[in-house]
Formats: C-alpha cells, structure tokens, sequence
C-alpha cells in the first residue's frame, strides 16, 4: 500500500505531510490557485515537491467558483461567469500536467440536486449526453495525464453494472472514491466490490475513504462500515492513491496517516 497525502497549496500543510515521506501528494486546488499568479505558485510546488522526491503528484481541479460547483456538464446559459472558469481552467491545468508531467483529476459530477444538473436542458439525459461528450473530449486530449472521478451524483457515479460497463468501454482513465460509491448505494459493500472490480482495469487512483454509508462523512480508515479485508484484494496495484479522510486539523495529516497504518496491517495480515 502507497502512502498517499491531500494537502492545498500551503507552506505549512506541504511541510506536515512532506515530514511523513509520502510516495503519493495530491493538491486540492482552489479558484485562487488556478488563477494566472497562482498558476505560477502551483507550478513552483510541483517542483518543490517532486524535488523531496515525491514520485507521483496530483492536482485536484477546484470543487468551486464563487460558491458554486463547478459541474463538468453545466449548460453556458445557467451561470456564463462559472462555465468560462470551468473552462479556462480545466484546459490550464491540462496545460500544466501535462508540461510538468503530474496527474489531473476532475470531477464527472459533484452531488449537486437534480433541478441544478438540469438548468438549460430538457432533462437529466440530456445533460448526460454532454456530460460524456465533454469527457471525451478531456479525455482526447489529456488522456495519460487525466483522470475522471466518480461521486454520487446521478449523471456520473460508479456501482450500476450497466453504467461501469458504459464507463469501460470509454477507455477513460478513472479514481475511484470508495465512500462515494459506498454512499450511492447506501452502504452496500457487495456494489461496492462488484464495481471496484469490474473498473479495476480502467481505475489509475483511489481516494480511499471509510463512511457509514448515509452520506459523506470522510472517515478513517476502520471506523465505517466499509469491508476493507474485501476491498484490498480488488485494487489495482498499478493504481495510486490518496487517504481522502477528514481532518480535526487541516494542517495535521494524523487521521491520514492512521488509515494508512490500519490498511498496511490489514494487507499484511491477508497475505498470511
């Protein structure tokens, strides 16, 4: 198992998780950090980063602009300002993973309500129609570089046998949130293996996260319902990953660092 740390574009969050030696580092990006000044920044940590011989970086494209999620099939007409962000800077950070040869992951969809994914379309097929045509054109164009995240949202989500399917035959590159497809299908862990198996070929990273299964709690590792003795035998070693779990203290990676103690024992003691 990979030691993989979150952080944002922070001296003293970058310092805390570095003090652990990860082989894993992924940024969470905010609107500030995509702008052209903070474009810069971000270019000079990768650098900083790698040099501390970090050996696989990931940049998370921002959740929000002014307020809002940043939805990958949003229509130009329900917020213009937004949809030009999401834009500008998706295809910046493109640019930059594949110039400083990183990793970016971007949301297929966040969990906002219907009636949100739905502005400026008839309905939710609709938007799922330029949703995937969006993703394939990402994926045209940052394929080695990019990957797509499920969440629980109903146009891009992991667990239906016939979507992971749909999904597959895409050739997209995929992360893998557990709790999300744990969260889905309300806690159920035969979907949540089923699906992490049949992806298994197609998932390059795993936000690896524990949850109760009722909605998005962020645990460490061993505190939810998830059956990690069954999910370990189903990832993919060639995959990366982060331990995605809520932190007391965003600039404190303990709980990061607990759930990675308590799968490393875990793995070592089903080798046996």
């Amino acid at each position: 198992m990979q030691l993989g740390l979150k952080a944002g574009v922070n001296d003293r969050q970058i310092k805390d998780r570095l003090q652990y030696h990860p082989s894993v580092f992924e940024f969470h990006l905010t609107e500030e950090d995509v702008a052209s000044a903070g474009l810069k920044r971000l270019r000079d940590k990768i650098q900083f980063i790698r040099n501390q011989g970090v050996q696989h970086i990931i940049l998370h494209h921002p959740m929000n602009f002014e307020g809002g999620h940043l939805e990958l099939s949003m229509s130009e007409a329900s917020s213009p300002a937004r949809y030009r962000f999401l834009w500008q800077s998706t295809l910046d950070l493109v640019q930059l993973a594949q110039a400083e040869d990183v990793q970016l992951l971007v949301h297929g969809s966040y969990d906002e309500p219907v009636e949100q994914l739905t502005v400026g379309y008839r309905n939710l097929t609709e938007a799922a129609e330029v949703l995937f045509k969006r993703m394939d054109y990402l994926n045209k164009i940052g394929h080695d570089h990019l990957f797509f995240e499920n969440s629980i949202s109903p146009l891009f989500y992991y667990g239906n046998p016939d979507l992971d399917q749909a999904i597959l035959a895409k050739g997209y590159r995929l992360a893998f949130d557990t709790s999300h497809c744990f969260i889905k299908y309300h806690g159920d862990n035969d979907v949540l293996v089923q699906s992490l198996q049949t992806l298994k070929p197609a998932i390059a990273h795993y936000h690896l996260v524990d949850s109760l299964g009722l909605k998005h709690d962020g645990l460490e590792l061993g505190t939810g319902r998830i059956d990690w003795r069954r999910v370990v035998p189903v990832l993919n070693p060639a995959a990366t990953n982060i331990y995605e779990v809520q932190l007391a203290d965003q600039n404190d990676a303990r709980e990061m660092v607990a759930s990675h103690q308590y799968l490393t024992a875990l793995a070592a003691d089903l080798q046996h």
